[in-house]
């Protein structure tokens, strides 16, 4: 095997553009030529603020190919010959090999293609793959067609130490790189992965591996931490990003003028980490130091003096206007709710009106709601009023990710109630699979209230449903935010019962026939988000469908909270012998079942059966008619489990009954007896789920 290694040197390419573009080098070059016959081993594939990288060892050339191309048969017109061999590239047909099959002679052209040399399929590769490289955003950065990130600054392409010889929008490939923009010693040829990395890692300045950066920078920000009695305030996120801004990470501590202490911490850690990129610094009691750790891309003579301070000096500019923002906030003595007026200003939707009628029927539903979650009504109406007051702030306009805390902290400087403070914030969570759901009486229902609002107005009014993957709305979210709100705080409420209430309370002249049928698409669509939720619990998704539409009840009057729970159960006795059995005798009555109900004469489902002629037949019958009434009993008392162990009271009747009756007897008496049997262990199971949904 040869040694491939591609360079593709550029300006800076934005730090969360790396990861993928590194991805899809390896899997797009690999491709390409594996196609062409070489088929590539050892891949590995690097990427930095400046140079993505392809290593990978490759056959030195591509295997020969012979191919056989099937032609007309012996004897065929002479126009089909001629085109046979026009298209097989024969100049005779004798030059053809006859071949025999049940439908007699034909002719066969054998199409031998010799290998090609490595350098030449590689030399084709590598530009059509830059040529369509898929960069999320990319522009032309010549008089050509050709698009990249960033202009390109060289291509590095060698086999086995020699230079592969091809040209990307006027830019020849060669054997020389160059290492830091500003550390580095000038450019230097390259003849092997080895000496590359040796030489770019040593007087090249340059951390080729992303994963080593984010190691050197994780480390040496504890250090310098610690050394000062601080904690680093890790964040992952940061780390990847500043490991793909330095291509020789240099980590320093630097100083933040104390009294900007004063402004809240996490206007402080925004503006440290979207703006400056730096990270946040904690005492050992956990309080925001006036510190922070900002990585630099060299190494400074003075050990980072003045790099630091010039740091300082720019978060110093952004904090003074912080401070600007807060100040003017809350001038001559303005309130949080002095804002709520000013909501009218904003369109929430064309069709849906201003962010203060979401307000207002956010409101509404959350006082009607606030008694079935445990919230006392009028904190859940001012909550709701105030939640989206600070949108009009300053601060939150300046600092938008932090929408909900400005207003808690306002709220809060007020001296107004910790339920109300922590609703205002909260209301807005759960906004992803690892954010925290809100707990607080007060917030649970203004969070319902503000996710079922959203659902119902734009499915029912506005018609704005998710298709494919637009969901511009992040209805998505809001559906399954609803849904781990209610789990996450056993609330037991119909789902239709609070669309219902939306309508009632804020749409009085709608009749709610003419939107029943939206409002069935609205709960499959929470019943697909259920899926999700078990989904992303590593949990089976056929156990919600089964409950779901489990019969002998109106299953779609559960709550989330309830059919949640009951798919969970479901799915623990499933993972049970006796589950797994019972499944199996489940589906073999289902099977038979249904095999019978095909037939022209059908089967009966109003038979009564009874314990029949053989023992077997009266164990079973005298189990069903045991554990009906338990099944019953338990799901009426929301004991799914204890349905479910009413259930496996089964097992062994069904499987003594299978092993040794004759379903299909030839006496009629008895076939239909068996038959009843049958029917009657569905429309049991089927009390608690619909196991023909269950997979297994």
């Amino acid at each position: 095997m040869s040694e491939l290694l591609l360079e593709i040197l550029c300006e800076e390419i934005p730090a969360r553009m790396q990861v993928k573009a590194g991805a899809d080098l390896a899997r797009l070059l690999g491709d390409a030529l594996g196609k062409a016959g070489l088929v590539v081993d050892s891949v590995q594939s690097f990427t930095g603020p400046r140079r993505l990288v392809f290593v990978a060892d490759v056959p030195a050339r591509s295997p020969d190919v012979k191919e056989e191309r099937k032609g007309p048969r012996v004897g065929s017109p002479e126009q089909a010959l001629a085109g046979f061999m026009r298209g097989a590239g024969l100049s005779d047909i004798s030059q053809a090999e006859t071949r025999s099959d049940k439908k007699g002679e034909h002719y066969v052209a054998i199409l031998e293609k010799p290998g090609r040399d490595a350098s030449e399929i590689i030399a084709e590769a590598v530009p059509a793959v830059m040529a369509k490289f898929p960069w999320p955003k990319s522009m032309k950065w010549g008089d050509g067609t050709f698009r990249w990130v960033r202009p390109l600054t060289s291509i590095l392409c060698v086999l086995d130490g020699k230079v592969v010889p091809f040209e990307v929008a006027d830019i020849d490939s060669g054997n020389i790189t160059q290492g830091h923009r500003r550390m580095g010693r000038g450019p230097f040829s390259v003849t092997s992965f080895k000496d590359y990395r040796q030489t770019l890692e040593g007087k090249g300045h340059v951390i080729l591996d992303a994963c080593a950066r984010k190691d050197i920078i994780s480390k040496a920000a504890k250090e310098v931490c610690d050394q000062a009695g601080l904690v680093l305030v890790e964040d992952e996120g940061l780390l990847a990003e500043v490991a793909g801004l330095a291509e020789w990470p240099t980590v320093l501590l630097g100083d933040m003028d104390a009294a900007f202490l004063e402004l809240p911490a996490e206007v402080i850690q925004l503006s440290m980490r979207t703006h400056q990129k730096y990270f946040s610094v904690q005492d050992k009691n956990g309080k925001l130091a006036a510190k922070f750790v900002v990585v630099a891309n060299q190494v400074a003579p003075d050990g980072g003096v003045e790099i630091t301070k010039g740091n300082a000096r720019v978060l110093s500019a952004r904090l003074d206007d912080a401070r600007f923002f807060q100040a003017e906030d809350v001038r001559d003595g303005k309130k949080l709710i002095d804002n709520y007026d000013k909501l009218d200003g904003i369109i929430f939707h064309q069709k849906l009106g201003t962010v203060k009628d979401k307000a207002e029927r956010v409101a509404a539903l959350a006082r009607e709601l606030a008694p079935k979650v445990g919230a006392d009504p009028d904190k859940a109406e001012l909550a709701a009023k105030l939640a989206k007051c600070d949108l009009v702030t300053n601060m939150v306009v300046e600092f938008t990710s932090l929408q909900g805390k400005i207003g808690r902290l306002m709220y809060e400087k007020e001296g107004g109630d910790k339920d109300i403070a922590t609703a205002i914030e909260d209301h807005y969570k759960p906004q992803g699979p690892s954010d925290r759901v809100p707990t607080n009486r007060v917030a649970v229902a203004v969070a319902l209230a503000d996710k079922v609002d959203s659902l119902f107005e734009f499915w029912v009014f506005a018609k704005e449903k998710p298709t494919g993957s637009k969901d511009p709305y992040a209805l998505r979210r809001a559906g399954l935010g609803m849904i781990k709100i209610e789990v996450e705080n056993e609330v037991d409420i119909w789902p239709r019962w609070y669309f219902e209430q939306a309508a009632k309370l804020n749409h009085q002249d709608a009749d709610y026939l003419t939107y029943a049928y939206e409002l069935d698409d609205l709960q499959n669509f929470l019943q697909t988000r259920m899926e999700n939720l078990m989904k992303s619990q590593n949990r089976r998704m056929d156990t919600v469908q089964a409950v779901w539409s489990a019969n002998g009840q109106d299953s779609k009057n559960l709550s989330h909270y309830k059919w949640y729970m009951r798919a969970r159960a479901l799915e623990q006795f499933l993972a049970t012998d006796d589950g797994a059995n019972l499944l199996a005798g489940y589906k073999r009555a289902a099977n038979i079942l249904k095999a019978e109900e095909k037939k022209p004469e059908g089967v009966p489902q109003d038979i009564e059966p009874h314990k029949g002629t053989l023992p077997q037949e009266g164990v079973l019958f005298s189990a069903l008619v045991v554990a009906a009434p338990l099944i019953e009993k338990a799901l009426a008392g929301e004991d799914y489990a204890g349905a479910m162990t009413a259930l496996a009271g089964l097992r062994a009747p069904i499987d003594a009954f299978f092993d040794d009756v004759i379903v299909n007897s030839d006496v009629a008496s008895e076939r239909e007896n068996r038959l009843g049997l049958l029917i009657k262990i569905r429309n049991l199971a089927g009390t608690i789920a619909d196991f023909d949904r269950v997979e297994g």
